[in-house]
């Protein structure tokens, strides 16, 4: 029996999908597997029992990454399963950038009481006036999951849509409409584009991303929209930028205490991808992706070790192997077997950075031998019998 613990409300539908074979239970000390949204894990002694973490959503910031690897621990996200979730609220930021919706609602509302106020309107509107999108020029920076959904509908809106992403997926690009111009240089973007929308990770090479020196290359009057990462942007330069007027609009999905309040500046409450929909996505993935890996060992989307796929074991035994990415490491594990005369009728090994993963199929059962000559080799840090 295969045990579970939920950090966070796992929608039930994704739940539903473990066999009688798996237990939801109240304690992670108990568990092999932790599904989890937003609660933070770094302060958590992680047990030596768990094996997998599932993160219902595309952000791991939550989640000690490193320290789970060096463990044996494999983290799995879900990128995509919230994508159309978050396209929508970013076209509703484009449209909330371009149209001033939030000062005439709040003027109705304050003036709700005056008899007056369907005479009032037609005075006060042109006070709220703004633009059309069509014809504009959009950036999206990053087309991954969302990026591409998001350059897809912004083209059917009507707009010029221009798209960077130096590591494209093939995968998205085969998703990308034809007529989404693929920039080379995200300066281009800069220069060119009246709205620009970001969708990339937070990585040492993305943080702080948007700053000064790229707002002096934008367009005076640009319109901004985050609903990726709150650190790509440097918040000190935005504000900056809009109080001088270089950046009209900013539309954002994480408020903080130096942008949230600030005029021009329509922030939201990471709703992204609060939709009854993306939560379901992404429980039913995260359950599918621990249940192949509880039950075959094979890793998809996993964000610290790399994707193996072994399909499903058809020997006596499949024995997964976590292990640092260092040389001769398959010469010791098939030397291991060799010695107790067990034939390897598959074997599957991959490399992601500082790790790597191992899965051999054998024809005969595994001894307790083995198993801990195995683990005794130099590198490795957690062996599996499936």
């Amino acid at each position: 029996m295969t045990k579970v613990h939920c950090l966070n409300p796992i929608a039930k539908c994704g739940l539903d999908l473990f066999s009688d074979n798996y237990e939801i239970v109240d304690s992670a000390d108990q568990a092999q597997a932790i599904l989890v949204r937003s609660a933070s894990m770094h302060e958590m002694e992680l047990s030596d029992n768990l094996s997998a973490i599932a993160r219902a959503g595309a952000g791991v910031n939550n989640i000690p990454l490193e320290d789970c690897a060096q463990k044996g621990i494999v983290v799995f996200n879900t990128p995509g399963a919230n994508a159309n979730g978050v396209k929508e609220l970013v076209v509703a930021g484009l449209l909330l950038a371009s149209r001033d919706l939030m000062g005439g609602y709040q003027w109705v509302k304050e003036n709700a009481s005056d008899p007056d106020i369907a005479k009032k309107v037609e005075k006060q509107k042109k006070a709220y006036a703004g633009n059309e999108i069509q014809g504009k020029k959009l950036g999206v920076i990053g087309l991954g999951a969302i990026g591409a959904k998001v350059a897809n509908i912004a083209f059917r809106l009507g707009m010029e849509v221009y798209g960077y992403d130096p590591y494209v997926s093939v995968d998205a690009a085969w998703s990308l409409s034809r007529h989404i111009r693929h920039i080379t240089n995200v300066e281009d973007i800069y220069r060119e584009c009246d709205y620009i929308t970001i969708h990339v990770p937070a990585l040492d090479s993305t943080k702080g991303m948007l700053n000064k020196a790229a707002f002096d290359m934008m367009k005076d009057g640009v319109k901004i929209m985050n609903f990726s990462r709150d650190t790509l942007v440097n918040d000190e330069d935005m504000k900056a930028a809009l109080a001088s007027g270089k950046v009209a609009k900013y539309v954002t999905d994480f408020p903080n205490p130096v942008i949230a309040g600030l005029d021009n500046v329509i922030t939201l409450p990471h709703l992204g991808a609060s939709t009854e929909e993306s939560e379901d996505n992404c429980a039913m993935m995260a359950v599918k992706q621990i249940a192949d890996f509880m039950e075959n060992g094979n890793i998809k989307n996993s964000v610290n070790y790399p994707a193996c796929d072994a399909g499903v074991c058809q020997t006596a035994a499949r024995v997964t192997i976590c292990h640092k990415n260092i040389p001769d490491m398959l010469t010791r594990f098939t030397g291991v077997f060799a010695k107790q005369k067990v034939n390897i009728d598959n074997m599957l090994s991959k490399s992601k950075g500082n790790w790597a993963y191992t899965i051999l199929d054998v024809e005969s059962e595994i001894s307790e031998e083995n198993l801990k000559e195995i683990e005794a080799v130099d590198g490795v840090v957690k062996v599996r019998v499936i």
